[in-house]
């Protein structure tokens, strides 16, 4: 180990001294490998990452990576790498037809949830998540799945035809503005490679009458074992897996003869390469500037120098993202919001870039362009203060030690995600136990200006993109491609001046309050807390719990809420939360605060809603007592900053102005107008209402609200020790004020349209669509077993609707179905659907999604589908048990609600029969005939 710290000692005095071609050319040590995890390779190239881990407990996660995207297409297969993953879930040689999800979904799998996959230009990844694995014999299915997926699809022509109508109606729900103009940008910013053309989504004349033999293929020639990794981690046994692994993958062969797999370069410019583009439906303008670099081969990944280099680069990204919010929060900011980061070059992973990005406000293009180029090149030229280094350090290294700490309560997925991008791209997989180890020994080596010398090597001034997107509309001018050069090239020749970092180091509260006192204290109060009631009449809910090492969740409620205040105040009441958190806290602007808070795992943020005040917050046992100070400044010492409220108003008008044409906030608006007929409280804010906004009224409210702790009530969960937390309670919960009013909620009547209502209307669109919502409500009394019976008959809904509509018409991508009950201010539920498709097919699709709801309840579900919701819901409540956030919420759902939703769960689960199901959806969506209809169609174009 002194070996190995020797070297990383080497490596960063290599680089603070600036030695760069020296560095290149060192042998450095290598990353070490996560000891942890078992990695092999079978005869015929198959690569496999297995893993231990009990958290959840008897659930595993299985993936399988493949070394190939989109990029692989010639012209005549545009699309098909992409309709290839969907074709994995609809029949395989073991699961025919559609037995993989029904088979998947009756232990508990969800699809679309647990069981997914996506394809990009250079990968394509499916996943089989919680899979419970009590049983061995669901592990062999889940090992069958994917070795079916990767030798063994059956691609019977008839599903191809069933599922070109799905893609198509996923295309159409993905053909935003943006996506358009992003195809438009690739022919210039990528001119001459296969980059060119390569989003995954495709060519639709190619997706709709291709032959199946051409996406056969591409499965054929693309889909090898040398391309192909397996990665199982969960609560399994290793020695098992890998065995079973070897056996069942072992018959897929090699192919030593298939084409090779190429990784394409990206040209380099000299000059800056520029693309202007407009869309009629993009609401803001967006510019991208990419400074591009080589990238590090991926074998090169494996050595220390590609460690430090990420560090250094993580680095700069926090400084300088941090002095692009800084010069946001100005009272007139020359953009509405900016950062700087650097990874891949939009598409391609063969190069990076360090990418700057800026939403500008309408009238200011250049500036807010300028603005972004000139702190790019003020870091370049001057690098960044020794005290904006020594916060971003520390807030890096408090975040590894947080990971390091929780190192034994980490989840399948942190692992799956690892394994998987060393497999796609040889990340370095290390493990917690090594980064945190080498971090810690190296980060306090690297000075500053390590960091400085390493930014202009990621800037260089040449091999520049500039992409800007933004709206068409009349009379909105933008600069040409000769303007934006011009532009870069003042500011390279501008005269500029080092960054000057101003640091607060008073306390975040300098005079300390007076103590309350508990004055009463009360075991096992419910779900095995702690209820202490302070002195100022505070309540406070502990809960002592293991499952994370590094984490203390809190929250704060009381009734009230903006329903005190009157609806002529509506604008500010809209935007009381966001305009509270410009100003910070105390003394402390937000950017001050952000400075202060540096390499400390603690926030609290507080909200007025709509029937209740609430503050949340979460730290590390360590930063409790930052937590708890927050908290007190919260309720006492909102800050007022007039700077910072014009800034806010300058913003929000420029993110506001030009929503209106994107074609959804139309949707938005007559479904907020057709379900609460045009409430003041049901509306969208809008540009021009920004200036109707009362600073003084906004705080006026605010503190109103906080003003009396009384009638709070707070509950903390997680690593808490609770004698060790009573005294920071007493100082900062027992010492907020309270004058002990009594006081609930008001009633402004925001109540739903009563019968059938249908509002039909057309909207012209880029790409023909019909976006559709039903919404059924009404009366419902608020109880544990109905709450039940709500999230299983929404569950059941989506699946017959993935079957029916998605399945059998191929009439959408998906169709969203979202239940809830309510209890206050009156005893209500909810029933949203949500899809989108084409004109021609809407109204039969319609037409299944009423009479779905009606066999709902008339018939009641089908046994199936019944016990696939209730296989789900078990499995999720048993690794909820584990969770901080799962008893939080019970917690809360008990002191506001009155109902206990963990005591017999279980059994009221297995209760629930299909006739409670037909019962209980016959009263609500049946009888009582509130049901609303929103449908915004573009017509198909002659």
């Amino acid at each position: 180990m002194k070996r190995f710290v020797y070297s990383l000692f080497i490596a960063a005095f290599i680089l603070c001294c600036g030695f760069t071609s020296v560095f290149a050319q060192q042998q450095m040590p290598p990353i070490p490998l996560d000891p942890n995890v078992r990695v092999g390779k079978l005869d015929n190239g198959l690569t496999y990452y297995i893993r231990k881990n009990s958290l959840p407990e008897n659930r595993a996660d299985f993936y399988i990576a493949q070394k190939v995207g989109s990029i692989q297409e010639t012209p005549e297969q545009s699309g098909l790498a992409h309709f290839l993953e969907h074709m994995c879930f609809n029949g395989t040689t073991h699961f025919p037809d559609n037995l993989l999800r029904e088979y998947l979904e009756s232990i508990g799998v969800k699809f679309g949830y647990n069981l997914n996959a996506y394809t990009s230009v250079d990968e394509t990844v499916y996943n089989i998540n919680d899979v419970p694995v009590t049983r061995e014999g669901v592990i062999d299915s889940c090992l069958l799945i994917l070795h079916d997926w990767a030798n063994d699809l059956t691609l019977d022509p008839k599903e191809i035809d069933k599922e070109r109508g799905v893609i198509h109606e996923e295309w159409r729900s993905r053909m935003s503005a943006m996506q358009r103009l992003m195809e438009k940008s690739l022919p210039v910013m990528f001119e001459g490679t296969k980059y060119a053309n390569c989003f995954p989504i495709g060519n639709m004349d190619v997706v709709l009458n291709f032959k199946p033999q051409t996406l056969r293929d591409y499965y054929e020639t693309w889909y090898r074992p040398d391309l192909q990794g397996i990665v199982v981690v969960g609560d399994i046994d290793v020695d098992m897996i890998e065995n079973k692994i070897k056996a069942l993958f072992a018959d897929i062969p090699a192919q030593p003869n298939a084409p090779e797999r190429i990784y394409y370069p990206v040209n380099d410019n000299v000059d800056p390469i520029v693309f202007i583009g407009q869309d009629k439906e993009q609401p803001n303008i967006q510019i991208l500037l990419f400074n591009k670099h080589e990238a590090t081969p991926n074998a090169q990944k494996g050595t220390m120098d590609y460690m430090v280099m990420a560090y250094i680069k993580g680095l700069i990204s926090d400084m300088f993202n941090a002095r692009l919010n800084e010069i946001r929060q100005s009272a007139n900011p020359p953009f509405v919001y900016a950062g700087g980061y650097d990874s891949d070059f939009f598409v391609a992973k063969t190069k990076d870039a360090f990418t700057g990005y800026v939403v500008c406000k309408e009238d200011n293009i250049e500036g807010g362009f300028a603005t972004l180029l000139r702190e790019i090149e003020r870091a370049r030229r001057f690098g960044f203060t020794e005290s904006e280094y020594n916060r971003a350090r520390a807030e890096y290294l408090r975040q590894i030690e947080s990971k390091y700490n929780e190192r034994d309560k980490e989840k399948n997925s942190n692992y799956t995600s690892t394994y998987v991008r060393h497999f796609l791209d040889n990340e370095p997989m290390p493990g917690i136990e090594n980064t945190y180890a080498i971090l810690n020994q190296i980060a306090p080596m690297i000075p500053v200006q390590a960091v400085n010398q390493l930014f202009p090597a990621l800037v260089t001034g040449s091999n520049q993109v500039v992409a800007l997107f933004g709206p068409e509309k009349e009379g909105l001018t933008y600069p040409t491609k000769e303007a934006l050069i011009d532009i870069i090239n003042k500011i390279k020749a501008e005269e500029l001046t080092a960054y000057e970092d101003k640091v607060s180091d008073e306390p975040l509260i300098a005079n300390m309050p007076t103590p309350g006192k508990i004055v009463s204290e009360k075991k096992n109060e419910i779900f095995g807390t702690t209820l202490l009631t302070l002195s100022n009449g505070v309540k406070v809910f502990v809960k002592p719990t293991d499952f994370k090492a590094d984490e203390i969740r809190m929250t704060g409620t009381s009734f009230g809420g903006t329903s005190l205040y009157p609806v002529s105040d509506i604008v500010s009441i809209m935007n009381l939360n966001s305009v509270v958190a410009a100003g910070g806290l105390g003394n402390f602007s937000p950017v001050d605060l952000e400075k202060a808070l540096a390499g400390k795992k603690a926030s609290a943020s507080a909200s007025v809603n709509q029937l209740t005040e609430d503050i949340s917050g979460n730290c590390s046992p360590k930063d409790f007592e930052t937590m708890l100070q927050l908290t007190y400044l919260s309720f006492t010492a909102p800050r007022k900053d007039a700077e910072a409220f014009e800034s806010f108003k300058s913003r929000t008008k420029a993110a506001l102005q030009n929503q209106e044409l994107h074609p959804m906030m139309a949707f938005v608006d007559s479904v907020g107008s057709t379900i609460y007929m045009g409430h003041p409280r049901a509306k969208r804010m809008k540009s021009y209402m920004v200036d109707q906004i009362d600073y003084d009224k906004v705080l006026e409210m605010y503190n109103d609200r906080f003003k009396d702790a009384s009638d709070f009530t707070f509950t903390f969960v997680g690593n808490i020790n609770l004698e060790e937390a009573k005294p920071l309670i007493e100082q900062y919960l027992g010492s907020l004020p309270a004058i002990n009013r009594k006081e609930t909620f008001a009633d402004v009547n925001l109540v739903p349209r009563k019968g059938s209502y249908k509002n039909e209307f057309i909207k012209e669109q880029e790409t023909p669509k019909a976006s559709n919502l039903v919404y059924y409500h009404g009366a419902c009394p608020y109880s544990i077993k109905n709450v039940v019976m709500m999230d299983i008959s929404h569950q059941v809904l989506n699946l017959v609707y993935t079957e029916k509509v998605r399945e059998d018409e191929g009439g959408t991508y998906g169709v969203s179905v979202q239940g809830s009950l309510g209890k206050y201010p009156r005893e209500e539920f909810s029933l949203e659907i949500f899809f989108e498709t084409s004109p021609a097919k809407r109204d039969k699709l319609m037409e299944i999604i009423f009479a779905e709801v009606q066999r709902l309840g008339t018939e009641g579900p089908s046994e199936t589908n019944l016990n696939k919701v209730k296989e789900y819901m078990l499995k999720k409540h048993a690794e909820n048990l584990k969770e901080n956030n799962y008893w939080m919420g019970a917690i809360n759902t008990y002191v506001k609600n009155g109902i206990d939703t963990v005591d017999g769960y279980e059994s009221l689960i297995n209760s629930i029969s299909i006739n409670d199901i037909r019962n209980f959806a016959n009263d609500l969506f049946v009888k009582q005939k509130n049901e609303i209809e929103v449908s915004m169609v573009s017509p198909e174009k002659n």
